[in-house]
């Protein structure tokens, strides 16, 4: 009945009930199971029917498949097209260097695929774990794969969840789900409770999900999802399932590449009628298009476009940022929005203590964060020595009864443990205090260990002829078995009003208020040994400690620094609203509750539409499901934004794919999250976010600078090329010698250009539009401008050449050498699209002096070189030759530096 059931619902169909919302016998009775789990003949039934508990794995494609992806680009069957014209011509030395740029192109893309499908692999890598499963009422330890629904698991502190559990009984149970929630502490768990429908994710207190962490405690649940139908194989579908999104750089380039390609197909075509009707031969017109088709692609685009990539991707690892993918590097320069987690991104994620309440005494702040302890205790004023002594005696307290340990491992420090004892055994090393020797000094000899149900734990050592016990709890349960309280004055009656409210409000807040006391165990403990918990009464309250996961230092000013560079930030968090308030307020992100957007009020949005509506004036988003990240981003395109989302979380990595740049934390981030992300920032620092923006804001500007030394040199060739069409002239230059221009003395220096530094406002500026293009206006203007600089004199010198009675060979000499002269010259305009040369320092790159140099050098000696001369159809010139091309060629220097200064002016 079970399996008629099963196929009648799909395989979603325990998945889509509310397990958390029935009661327990309801459960057992719709998967046909019980406290003892199921029959092994029943289990291998539904392990054939459900399939094994793991998560599917896509097909990776094939090396032939990824090398055939690299020739899908309308200027590739360009020059593939070029290259087989030539072959069937003769022009064999033209095709195999058309051939060779080819496979270049090929072999620089294939190497970027090999990484695409590594997001799910590590998501199974997740839940691959055994576990203890009982069957007929004898418990078997199995692959965590085995499970199906009915199986009825038994879990433990260190625990990993394999499968979504409903919880049957449990003890002290509290589970790490930060990687599915974001939730920075650990939640803990009641069976005994059931919940209704809406129940956000977070607020499940009876399930436990696949792939978290067991804290601490025991627990004993029925499977009720597997596989897929998990919460994280949701997350999973979700990674598999949709798309990448295109980075901005690779929107733009597409855009560009159709552009160019449309131009050269429609230059060629014109260009060949007009020779056509000039009477020209079949022969001519075909040679005519190759060198057409061969000037205006720029065929050293594809190499500079990854050298300049490469460069900002060293420039970006030195600040703490190492790109995934190559084509990411520009992409937070971008980004017009960043959709950042809070827990490990803005806030270290470790709960820290950061305020102390002594009894009659106003609130102490404790500075540092996380595991690290460094850090001191302050007040408004100096600590009397009668507040230090007060607060070692409640660090003292706190740390003999605490189970935790603080290690120093590999010159950094670890916690093992409850984030709460681990916060506590900080907070007194920063004090000087260090649990091992105070055990030393007073062994234990009884404990209580905590329970979720009395919200305390106690612990009784022996110290000299007395056996002090130290209690540590929720203010509620601890305030009641005090009689007094240590004050400046001595251990005085309690007055706790004071106290209550001081604790609320630190509560309101976001913190998290523990209460610490102490008294003398009583005196039959000395004899059987046991710690009762009646006995625990006329305590000495020493204090109030208030923890939270505190924002990372740099968070703030890094905000502040996004906002100012135009990049709306916005906070996505699992957590309470009251938590991420807390945090808005400090970050300057919200100020008032009525500024949170929940994940309920995101659920309630009856459509897209009204779903824009309330992303639009959202700025902090708590609460939130993993499917709810994901929502938030589509809206926040939907809304126009190149969105960059920021996280840790295996939660995160829906949204980390769909984003135009996923930037995964190094540090405290999942494998799941670093497989599906962009970029990885190695330190956990939200700032090394912003200098990922201001590394991706340099790049794009030298992929620009690049790109326009490219074509505007392409456009000066296809200008020379149709004058001298329109003149009746031979063709002013061969195949072979624009690829020679175009790769070799170009290539080498806009791989110069590559490395050029920041000009200095690249965070003052608003991001770039998302619909702007590459061939912008401006670059445009600066392409036309140039174009007709440089054709026109180039033409001339070649018809005058021709007209003294020079071969066309000796004219071609001429031609091509002032072509080379005329880049040398440009790739100095293209240091800057506004900046005049004049203000750069002129060693501020260093390379591209040397470069300019070398690519001269190195066409001066293939002059001088008989094999390549010949192939080149190149010959020696006179220096007052070369000195009088070189005055010519640095008018185009005149003329870009008038068009700077025209702009300049007209921006006034």
């Amino acid at each position: 009945m079970f399996i008629e059931q099963r196929e009648r619902e799909g395989n979603r169909g325990a998945a889509n009930a509310c397990p958390w919302a029935e009661e327990t016998q309801a459960l057992f009775v719709r998967l046909e199971t019980s406290t003892t789990g199921l029959e092994s003949d029943e289990a291998t039934l539904r392990l054939r029917r459900y399939g094994p508990n793991r998560l599917p794995k896509p097909p990776s494609p094939g090396v032939l498949e990824i090398i055939l992806r690299q020739f899908k680009s309308p200027l590739i069957y360009i020059l593939m097209l070029a290259a087989l014209l030539s072959l069937l011509t003769g022009e064999l030395t033209d095709a195999l260097f058309i051939t060779a740029i080819l496979m270049i192109n090929a072999a620089i893309g294939t190497v970027q695929e090999f990484s695409a499908q590594r997001a799910t692999e590590a998501l199974q890598r997740v839940v691959a774990t055994r576990t203890r499963v009982l069957r007929s009422g004898e418990p078997y330890d199995l692959l965590a794969e085995e499970l199906v629904p009915g199986d009825v698991v038994l879990l433990e502190s260190g625990d990993r969840v394999p499968a979504d559990l409903r919880l049957l009984s449990c003890h002290d149970t509290a589970i790490d789900e930060s990687l599915l929630t974001g939730e920075s502490l650990p939640v803990t768990k009641r069976h005994d409770t059931t919940l209704p429908e809406e129940t956000a994710l977070g607020d499940r207190r009876n399930m436990v999900f696949a792939g978290t962490l067991v804290g601490r405690g025991r627990a004993r649940g029925v499977v009720v999802a597997t596989g897929l139908d998990t919460q994280i194989g949701r997350i999973a579908a979700q990674v598999m399932g949709d798309p990448d999104a295109k980075v901005p750089l690779l929107v733009r380039m597409e855009i560009f590449v159709r552009r160019v390609a449309l131009m050269v197909a429609g230059t060629v075509s014109l260009m060949a009628m007009v020779a056509f009707y000039q009477g020209a031969g079949l022969m001519e017109i075909i040679l005519l298009a190759v060198a057409l088709a061969v000037s205006v692609i720029p065929e050293g685009l594809p190499v500079a476009l990854t050298v300049a990539l490469a460069i900002g991707q060293g420039r970006m690892a030195k600040r703490q940022v190492i790109v995934r993918r190559l084509i990411s590097v520009e992409a937070l320069g971008s980004c017009t929005c960043i959709a950042s987690d809070k827990t490990g991104t803005l806030t270290v994620n470790r709960l820290t203590v950061k305020r102390v309440v002594l009894p009659g005494d106003k609130i102490l702040t404790v500075s540092g964060e996380g595991l690290e302890p460094t850090g001191r205790v302050e007040g408004q004023e100096p600590l009397t020595e009668n507040q230090q002594q007060r607060l070692q005696r409640l660090a003292r307290a706190a740390l003999l009864c605490n189970p935790a340990h603080l290690l120093h491992h590999n010159g950094s420090w670890q916690g093992q443990g409850d984030a709460v004892d681990v916060a506590l055994l900080v907070m007194g090393k920063k004090l000087g205090l260090v649990k091992e020797a105070l055990l030393g000094q007073c062994p234990e000899v009884a404990s209580l260990p905590f329970e979720s149900e009395r919200m305390f734990c106690a612990s009784a050592n022996r110290c000299g002829d007395r056996v002090q016990v130290s209690v540590k709890g929720a203010p509620e349960r601890i305030l009641p078995m005090c009689a007094t309280m240590a004050t400046s004055e001595g251990d005085v009656p309690l007055e706790d009003e004071e106290l209550r409210r001081v604790a609320e409000s630190l509560a309101s807040e976001s913190f998290r208020m523990l209460a610490v006391a102490e008294g003398t165990a009583p005196s039959q403990l000395h004899s059987d040994g046991e710690l009762e918990h009646a006995s625990l009464n006329r305590l000495t309250l020493l204090g109030l400690v208030g923890m939270v996961d505190p924002l990372r230092p740099e968070s703030a000013q890094a905000v502040a620094d996004c906002k100012r560079a135009g990049i709306r930030v916005v906070m996505v968090t699992g957590d309470h609203p009251i938590t991420a308030l807390a945090v808005a307020r400090n970050l300057e992100l919200a100020e008032r509750a009525d500024e949170i957007v929940t994940g309920e009020s995101l659920r309630q949005a009856g459509g897209a539409q009204a779903m824009d509506a309330i992303v639009d004036r959202g700025r902090v988003f708590a609460r939130v499901e993993p499917v709810q990240k994901l929502d938030i981003v589509h809206s926040l395109q939907r809304l126009g934004h190149f969105v960059a989302v920021s996280g840790d979380g295996a939660n995160d990595s829906p949204a980390l794919k769909a984003a135009e740049v996923g930037v995964a934390m190094g540090k405290s981030g999942t494998e799941v999250a670093k497989e599906t992300s962009d970029l990885i920032v190695t330190d956990d620092n939200f700032s090394s976010i912003l200098a990922g923006v201001e590394e991706g804001r340099v790049a794009y500007a030298n992929v620009r600078k690049v790109v326009f030394l490219l074509i505007s040199t392409a456009a000066a060739e296809l200008v020379l090329f149709t004058l001298a069409l329109l003149a009746g002239l031979p063709l002013p230059l061969t195949a072979v010698q624009l690829l020679w221009l175009n790769l070799v003395t170009n290539g080498i220096q806009d791989v110069a250009l590559a490395f050029e530094p920041a000009e200095g406002n690249e965070l003052i500026r608003p991001p770039r539009d998302p619909q702007e293009t590459i061939f912008n206006r401006l670059m445009l203007e600066r392409v036309i401008l140039s174009a007709l600089t440089i054709g026109p004199m180039a033409f001339l010198l070649f018809q005058w050449q021709l007209a003294l009675g020079a071969s066309v060979d000796e004219a071609r000499n001429l031609t091509l050498l002032m072509m080379v002269l005329f880049e040398n010259v440009q790739v100095f305009n293209s240091r800057s699209e506004t900046l005049s040369l004049f203000r750069h320092p002129i060693l501020g790159n260093p390379l591209l002096v040397f470069g300019t140099l070398a690519a001269q050098l190195v066409h001066l000696w293939a002059m001088h070189t008989p094999w390549l001369a010949g192939i080149l159809q190149a010959a020696p010139v006179t220096l007052d030759q070369w000195t009088s091309l070189l005055l010519a060629a640095l008018l185009l220097l005149v003329v870009m530096e008038m068009h700077k200064g025209w702009l300049l002016w007209r921006q006034r």
